[in-house]
């Protein structure tokens, strides 16, 4: 009995630490105003890649934030990212409305600075936190894919740009002259009203003009929303989609892996 207790104890002993999600506010500024988003890592292991996660127009929710824990637990510290400023939190989808269109009032230019200057915040937490500064993505969900594929057209300094069900136009375009840089995953709802099959060309055709390194997937039978479990059983456009979600995350992590070993990323 003691040799057994004693080689139980010598298991147990060399069993890896359990990693615990923490999560912490983290504020920043940007254009004169005060924005406040929340950082989530496990608290085991050595640096690892950041995540620059833009939610959805309802900005910083329980929701966006419980879906930055799921990607900080693949490996990555994530900052849900404030789009909007400190305190100013949508009560429905008309205060979300118009939270965007004042983020987006002057062609991008905005959220193209505040995407920056969040993604600034992140890599200032290097030292703080098991961060690597080097390696950084942003990814983004509806208004926030948008944001973050203004970032890569901005020529923002990331690895790699996902998009979940983001619109894909722009007021200010990538093209030869302005050339994309960075990878970018576009993962799409192929029964998205709002993402018609006219814009899917077109972004197609920018990307192409940019040089990018790019990828567009569809999903069959997926709307608006699919990868937002809050939206579960309701009608419309806007619907979550279990298979096309699991679909979606997973082609996340394959990218991300892959962004964050290439040569320079």
């Amino acid at each position: 009995m003691r040799r057994i207790l004693l080689t139980l104890a010598v298991s147990l002993a060399t069993l890896p630490a359990v990693a615990a999600i923490q999560q912490a506010p983290l504020e920043w500024e940007s254009g004169g105003k005060t924005f406040s988003g929340v950082l989530l890592y496990d608290d085991a292991g050595d640096a690892r890649p950041g995540v620059l996660m833009v939610p959805n127009w309802m900005g910083v929710t329980d929701a966006a934030i419980a879906q930055a824990r799921d990607v900080a637990g693949a490996g990555y510290v994530v900052l849900v990212a404030d789009m909007y400023g400190k305190g100013i939190r949508p009560a429905d989808s008309d205060e979300a409305r118009k939270q965007v269109q004042a983020v987006f009032a002057d062609g991008g230019v905005t959220a193209r600075e505040r995407a920056g200057d969040a993604l600034a915040a992140l890599r200032g937490q290097a030292g703080a936190l098991p961060l690597d500064p080097g390696r950084v993505a942003a990814i983004g969900y509806c208004f926030g894919g948008t944001v973050a594929l203004e970032m890569a057209r901005a020529g923002a300094d990331v690895d790699g740009v996902v998009s979940f069900h983001g619109g894909l136009g722009s007021s200010a375009p990538a093209s030869a002259q302005s050339p994309v840089a960075t990878s970018v995953l576009v993962l799409n709802g192929a029964d998205d009203t709002s993402v018609p099959d006219e814009a899917i060309l077109a972004f197609q055709e920018e990307m192409d003009a940019a040089g990018a390194d790019w990828q567009l997937v569809n999903f069959s039978g997926a709307a608006h929303c699919f990868t937002h479990p809050e939206d579960a059983g309701k009608t419309g456009n806007c619907r979550y989609d279990a298979r096309s979600a699991r679909r979606a995350f997973e082609m996340m992590r394959d990218f991300l892996g892959e962004r964050f070993q290439a040569p320079g990323g």
